[in-house]
C-alpha cells in the first residue's frame, strides 16, 4: 500500500516535472525566436526606425533655371539677396536683443512681433529664424562692422527672381509666387517636414503662376536636394549627417526678341491693345506685348494687399492678356482669306469684278450694308479690292458662299482654335456658324451674317495671335509652324499646311502683289506707312466698326465716347519678295488701322530686320 502511493507520487512529480520544462522550454524558444527576428531576419527595418528616430530629413530649394531672349539678354534672373537671421537658441533675453539690434539695423513693429511670436519654438528646436529680409548695401556694412557683437545672428544669402523689364514681358514670362507644393522626387521626406526646408529664395518655396513661368515650372524648377540632421529627444536639431545637394533648373532660352519687344511698348504708349510678331522661318514668337501691364517683380517679390486690390480693379485691366486674349473683329484684314475662298471655289477668278457704289443691298430682306466710301470705288476686280478695300467686293462674294464651307476654310487658317504650342491661358474664341449660333444662340442663321463675316465683322472674332499665325500663312504661301515661344527642335516643330489644288502659284504670287500694293501703291489703304521703312511690306489694315452705324455721320455723334471708337487692326509681313517676319497689331479705338496701327507694325518690322 505504501509502496503504491509512493510509486503515485513519484509519477506525478515526473508529469509536473515534464510540464514545467515544457513550459521553460516554450519560453526560451519564443525568447530565441524574438532575438533571431530583433538581431537577424528584421535587423535592417529596426535599424532603419530608429534611425528614423533619432534623424530629421530635410528638403533643400533648388535654384530656379533663368529665362533668356533670342540674343542672350537675360529676361529674368536669380538676383541675389541678403536676410538678417538670427539663431535663437543662443538669444538670452529676446526683448533686450530686439533693442540692441535695432541700434544698427531698424526693425518694423511686424518684423519684431512675427521674431517674439516664433522665438521660443525656433530656440527649442535650434533652428534658424529670419528676422529682415532684403538688408540694403548700408544695413550690410553697418553689421559686418560690429558683428564681433553679434555671436547670435548673421546675414545669409537668398535669392529673388527679378526681371530687368517687369512691365515689358509681363504677359508672356508671368510670374512666381509662394507655393505649399511638396516635390514628387523627395516623397521620402515627410510632409510635416517641409516647414523646415532650407529655403534659397527669400519667399521660401515658389512656383510659376502664368506666362513661361508656369507652362515650363518643370523644366525651370530644378530637383530639390535634402540634408539629414541629427535630432535627439526633444527634437533639437544637433548635427548635419549627410547632404544631397539641389539639382539647379535649366535654363530657358526663348524666340522673344528684347529690342523688338521694346520698341511694340513704346509705339503702343499708354493705348490698349497688344503685338505679336513672328519669324516666318522657325514659328518662334519674337513680340508678345500686352498694354496696359504690370510688375511681374512686384508680384513675385512683394506687393501689398491694397496694390493688388488697385491692380484687380483697374478698368483698363492689366492683368488680361490682350495678345492671346483679346476678341476682335478682324476687320479687313479678314478680306485676303475670304478671296482666297472665292478663288479655290471658283466663285471668282482675278478678272471677275463688280461694280461698287459704296454699298451692298441683301437681296433676301433689302437690307442695306455700307462701305468706307461715299460713292464707291467704281468697277472693282479682286486685286483692286484688297489694295482699296471694298467693302461691297466682299459682301458680293460672302453672300454668295456657303457658311458652312467658309467656316471650314477658316478653320484652317487657325481662327476658332489655340494658335500658339505654348502660350499660357490662350483662348481659341470659336468660329461662327450655321451650328454654332442654333447651339449657342438659339438662333437661325441668316445671309446677312454670313455678309458680315466677309468684311471680318458680326460674329467674326480673332485674337491678335491668331491674326499673327494667319498672317504667317499668307506670307509663307500655305506652309508655316505654329507659333511658340520656345524653339522647339525641327522634330518637333509642327508643320501647317494650306494647300487648295484649285489655288495655284499664280494665285500665291498674285496675292503677294496685291497686299503688297496695299503699302507700295499710291492707292492702297496702307499706303502712309511706305515713306516709314526702305523695304517692301505686304499688309492688310483693317478697321473693326463697334458700333452699328448707316452713316460717317452718325459715327461721329458716337465716338466722343472713347469706348465706341473703332479698333485699328493691321497684318503685315516683310521685306518682299522674300519676308522673314509677320506682325499683327491691334490697338483699342485707335479707330484707322493704316494710320494708327500701321506705324507700329513697321518699326517692331525694322527693329527685327536690324534697319
Amino acid at each position: 500500500m505504501i509502496f503504491e502511493e509512493r510509486q503515485l507520487e513519484k509519477n506525478n512529480f515526473t508529469v509536473r516535472a515534464i510540464i514545467l520544462f515544457a513550459m521553460v522550454a516554450i519560453v526560451f524558444a519564443m525568447i530565441l525566436v524574438r532575438v533571431f527576428s530583433l538581431q537577424i531576419s528584421s535587423y535592417t527595418e529596426y535599424e532603419l526606425a530608429a534611425l528614423n528616430n533619432k534623424n530629421y530629413s530635410v528638403p533643400v530649394q533648388a535654384l530656379r533655371g533663368e529665362i533668356y531672349d533670342r540674343n542672350g539678354n537675360a529676361l529674368v534672373s536669380n538676383n541675389p539677396t541678403f536676410d538678417l537671421i538670427a539663431e535663437p537658441h543662443l538669444i538670452e533675453d529676446p526683448i533686450i536683443f530686439l533693442a540692441k539690434i535695432s541700434e544698427i539695423i531698424a526693425l518694423s513693429n511686424i518684423e519684431q512681433a512675427n521674431f517674439l511670436k516664433l522665438y521660443l519654438q525656433k530656440a527649442s528646436l535650434n533652428k534658424e529664424l529670419v528676422i529682415k529680409k532684403s538688408l540694403t548695401q548700408q544695413e550690410i556694412a553697418r553689421f559686418k562692422v560690429r558683428s564681433f557683437a553679434f555671436n547670435n545672428m548673421f546675414i545669409g544669402k537668398r535669392y529673388r527672381r527679378v526681371s530687368k523689364h517687369p512691365e515689358l514681358f509681363a504677359h508672356a514670362l508671368g510670374y512666381t509666387s509662394r507655393s505649399d507644393a511638396t516635390n514628387q522626387s523627395l516623397s521620402d521626406i515627410p510632409k510635416n517636414h517641409w516647414r523646415d526646408a532650407e529655403f534659397i529664395y527669400a519667399n521660401g518655396f515658389i512656383e510659376g503662376r502664368t506666362g513661361l513661368e508656369e507652362t515650363y515650372n518643370s523644366f525651370l524648377q530644378g530637383v530639390h536636394g535634402k540634408r539629414i540632421l541629427e535630432i535627439n529627444a526633444k527634437g533639437r536639431l544637433l548635427q548635419s549627417l549627410n547632404f544631397t545637394p539641389p539639382l539647379r533648373g535649366s535654363d530657358l532660352h526663348t524666340s522673344l526678341d528684347l529690342d523688338a519687344q521694346k520698341t511694340a511698348a513704346k509705339m503702343l504708349g499708354a493705348r490698349k491693345g497688344g503685338v505679336v510678331a513672328m519669324d516666318l522661318v522657325t514659328g518662334g514668337i519674337n513680340v508678345l506685348f500686352s498694354s496696359p501691364t504690370y510688375s511681374i517683380n512686384k508680384l513675385a517679390n512683394g506687393l501689398s494687399v491694397d496694390e493688388f486690390k488697385e491692380l484687380l480693379e483697374d478698368i483698363n485691366k492689366p492683368f488680361f492678356n490682350r495678345a492671346v486674349q483679346g476678341r476682335y473683329p478682324p476687320a479687313s484684314t479678314i478680306k485676303p482669306a475670304i478671296g482666297m475662298f472665292g478663288l479655290a471655289q471658283g466663285l471668282i477668278d482675278w478678272k471677275y469684278s463688280i461694280d461698287d457704289p459704296g454699298y451692298f443691298v441683301l437681296p433676301d430682306d433689302g437690307r442695306v450694308y455700307r462701305g468706307w466710301k461715299k460713292g464707291g470705288h467704281g468697277n472693282v476686280n479682286l486685286q483692286k479690292a484688297l489694295l482699296i478695300s471694298s467693302n461691297t467686293y466682299f459682301f458680293t462674294l460672302a453672300y454668295r458662299s456657303d457658311m458652312s464651307d467658309l467656316s471650314d476654310h477658316l478653320s484652317k487658317f487657325g481662327f476658332g482654335k489655340k494658335a500658339c504650342l505654348d502660350c499660357f491661358d490662350e483662348d481659341p474664341i470659336f468660329l461662327p456658324s450655321p451650328d454654332w449660333k442654333l447651339t449657342n444662340l438659339n438662333a437661325s442663321w441668316f445671309t446677312g451674317d454670313t455678309v458680315n463675316v466677309g468684311v471680318g465683322q458680326g460674329f467674326a472674332l480673332a485674337t491678335p495671335m491668331q491674326l499673327a499665325n494667319y498672317a504667317s500663312l499668307l506670307a509663307n504661301k500655305g506652309r508655316f509652324f505654329k507659333p511658340s515661344l520656345v524653339p522647339f527642335s525641327q522634330d518637333d516643330q509642327q508643320l501647317q499646311i494650306w494647300e487648295d489644288q484649285n489655288f495655284s502659284a499664280f494665285d500665291w504670287n498674285q496675292m503677294h502683289t496685291a497686299l503688297t500694293d496695299v503699302v507700295e501703291s499710291d492707292l492702297g489703304t496702307g499706303r502712309r506707312l511706305k515713306s516709314l521703312k526702305n523695304f517692301k511690306v505686304a499688309a492688310k489694315t483693317g478697321t473693326a466698326e463697334l458700333v452699328s452705324l448707316d452713316s460717317k455721320e452718325a459715327y461721329e455723334d458716337v465716338r466722343g465716347n472713347i469706348a465706341n471708337r473703332d479698333h485699328a487692326i493691321i497684318v503685315a509681313f516683310g521685306p518682299m519678295p522674300n519676308p522673314r517676319y509677320a506682325v499683327s497689331v491691334v490697338i483699342e479705338n485707335g479707330e484707322s488701322g493704316g494710320v494708327v496701327a500701321g506705324p507700329v507694325a513697321i518699326e517692331v518690322l525694322k527693329s527685327l530686320i536690324n534697319e
